[in-house]
């Protein structure tokens, strides 16, 4: 297990596991769920869509973006993006650790309903974080995961360990104070977690199905390609131990 640290020009991709949004609905705003089937959410830093996908469970309607095309969503740089006041009820993402404070004040300048973004815990800390949001703007909702986020580069694993801690933090427009609620999330990885979750987004096999010269090509969605060869000219590539025909038997 190991701390994360980013270079300054990284895109910062660690997908959310889906139980970890699921999480945020079952066990922190739960008793928002019904207003959210009527309700727009903007997740402006998609990545290929992991989050937005869970998200779909649960709004009417998601806009999914990321300033990195990867094949999920649109492209926008949404911290230069000219956003309407009011254009999304909630704004809920993962955004890039070096960017999330300047993600959080551009979210509250534009949701109706609400802010939640998913941070490491140590995003709290800091002076500067401290005098430039937190102090003029308190989360409601302080919601500590009690059980670990396993986040990987580049790809779900759902195998994967870590030693960070992550936490929910969530400004709701409605419930505004100067004292953050404090809200432990329970052990619920196993109850909020599906097998489907760990299926390969249909934009990698797209771009491995369309390839026309795979030979020393590295999945950027896995970092990690492994192709066999199979009779009759075929070959076969495993994803995240999905295993995919190039050609048709």
């Amino acid at each position: 297990m190991s701390q994360r640290t980013e270079p300054s020009d990284s895109l910062d991709d660690f997908p959310t596991p889906p139980w970890a949004t699921r999480a945020l609905f079952e066990h922190v705003l739960s008793e928002n769920k019904q207003s959210f089937e009527k309700q727009i959410c903007l997740e402006p830093a998609c990545g290929v869509g992991h989050m937005a996908k869970v998200l779909s469970e649960y709004f009417r309607n998601v806009v999914s973006s990321d300033v990195h095309n990867y094949g999920f969503g649109s492209q926008a740089d949404f911290l230069n993006t000219d956003h309407p006041k009011g254009c999304c009820d909630w704004l809920i993402t993962n955004p890039p650790f070096r960017l999330a404070e300047e993600f959080v004040l551009q979210s509250l300048r534009i949701a109706n309903e609400g802010v939640a973004i998913l941070a490491r815990t140590v995003f709290i800390e800091s002076v500067g974080r401290y005098e430039n949001l937190f102090r003029r703007n308190p989360p409601s909702i302080y919601a500590q995961f009690s059980e670990r986020v396993p986040m990987v580069k580049g790809r779900l694993d759902k195998r994967a360990t870590t030693a960070t801690s992550y936490c929910w933090l969530i400004w709701n427009a409605s419930h505004s104070t100067r004292s953050p609620n404090l809200v432990w999330i329970p052990p619920c990885r196993k109850l909020l977690e599906r097998k489907s979750d760990y299926d390969p987004p249909s934009s990698t096999i797209q771009k491995i199905l369309s390839s026309t010269d795979i030979v020393g090509e590295r999945n950027a969605y896995t970092n990690d390609f492994r192709q066999t060869p199979v009779d009759g000219g075929r070959r076969r590539v495993t994803v995240d131990r999905a295993s995919i025909s190039l050609f048709p038997p």
